[in-house]
């Protein structure tokens, strides 16, 4: 049976990518800040192992996260580095506090927590992938999102180097890079009966080529692919309904 880390597992991609792979008879290990009562849906299978970690504690990943969660004689055959949070501001009103801690889950603990489970795969002579999530604003001019778009841009510059560099050991990595989700809109726009909310929400769907925005299951199917995938490495997969295209702006 095979074992997969997914980060930022609390709620919506993560979430679930979770399911998915629980239904495939995959051993789960999830990871977040915060344990929302939807993880007790999880925690009624016993194949799913859940810590709690604010990954803005960069310098604590591999004392308190990994030696505890996941010591180097369990074999990790996927990790899926889907935990980001986003500081969204103008570059000319940044502080750096906030700055400091986006870059730290978005892009520092990533490369941290890789640094170990690629030594995990060497050593049990695993065949494994690594799968970043990025966003579409790496291809989009949104304003207020550029330093978020520079977090995610560093992992879709990180997925070719890194798959280059561990093609010969025969581990795979990934990109997939997603538009407008339902649950990213209902995070900033709140709840969906509002009047405000609703308008926003059309205004997202209709700059997608497809007309509408994405669900996490759909995500969660290319995120899927991508991890089964055994001929594809370095890949940067978009999964945007044609948000990326540039029809409009917002």
């Amino acid at each position: 049976m095979k074992n997969v880390l997914i980060t930022g597992i609390s709620r919506g991609l993560g979430l679930e990518v979770a399911r998915r792979f629980l239904s495939d008879n995959w051993n789960v290990y999830g990871v977040s800040r915060s344990e929302p009562k939807e993880i007790s849906e999880l925690r009624a299978s016993d194949r799913f192992k859940y810590h709690c970690f604010d990954l803005t504690n960069a310098d604590l990943i591999k004392k308190n996260l990994l030696d505890t969660f996941l010591p180097y004689d369990l074999p990790i055959h996927s990790v899926i580095h889907n935990a980001a949070i986003a500081y969204d501001e103008i570059v000319t009103n940044v502080q750096l506090t906030p700055l400091e801690e986006m870059f730290k889950v978005n892009v520092f603990s990533p490369m941290l927590i890789n640094k170990h489970l690629i030594k995990n795969m060497l050593l049990h002579k695993t065949k494994g992938s690594f799968t970043y999530v990025s966003s579409v604003s790496t291809a989009t001019g949104y304003k207020g999102l550029s330093m978020y778009a520079a977090t995610k841009g560093a992992l879709e510059t990180l997925t070719k180097v890194l798959a280059a560099e561990l093609g010969d050991e025969k581990i795979r990595v990934n990109c997939v890079v997603p538009g407008g989700v339902y649950t990213e809109i209902n995070q900033r726009a709140g709840i969906f009966d509002d009047e405000t909310a609703k308008k926003r929400l059309e205004k997202m769907a209709s700059i997608h080529a497809l007309g509408r925005i994405g669900t996490p299951e759909e995500i969660a199917e290319a995120v899927e692919y991508l991890i089964c995938s055994e001929w594809t490495t370095g890949a940067i997969l978009d999964v945007d309904g044609g948000l990326g295209l540039g029809l409009t702006n917002l």
